[in-house]
């Protein structure tokens, strides 16, 4: 949303909502602004989730893994995650060879790996907006009541 359409939301001044904009840029509490693109402007077919599950948990081989992964144009997301997986790709590729390719010349084929799963994503809806837990549950349901 436009600036001005932000400081109407929130009633502010455009001026001041852009100085209190800028200023949470300079603190790092936002990190930048995106666009939404179609996935199929750039060729994309199809999302899959490739789970990994690590031969061995060494911290070099670990590193080593997400180095690899992260130079991969096609992993839109990693996750290092807890359970019977240790990894968790996000992956767009242009059609299921490509994915097969990817999963099966250059995921699988790296040292670290025991296992890996794929499934295919056949919806994405993303939040961009998350949840606010600053305060404490107690003070929210505390307002909540009055």
């Amino acid at each position: 949303m436009s600036n001005k359409e932000l400081a109407a939301e929130v009633g502010l001044a455009p001026s001041s909502c852009h100085a209190r904009v800028q200023r949470l840029l300079a603190d790092g509490w936002l990190r930048g602004f995106h666009a939404e693109v179609r996935p199929e402007a750039f060729g994309i077919g199809m999302r899959a989730i490739v789970f990994v599950r690590m031969a061995r948990h060494a911290a070099t081989l670990l590193e080593a893994f997400r180095g690899h992964v992260l130079r991969l144009p096609e992993v839109l997301d990693l996750y290092y995650v807890a359970g019977s997986h240790d990894f968790l790709l996000h992956v767009a590729v242009r059609d299921v060879d490509h994915l097969r390719r990817l999963v099966a010349e250059r995921i699988s084929t790296h040292e670290a790996i025991g296992h890996v799963e794929t499934s295919l994503v056949f919806e994405h809806q993303h939040r961009s907006q998350w949840p606010d837990f600053s305060e404490p549950e107690s003070s929210r349901s505390e307002s909540r009541r009055k």
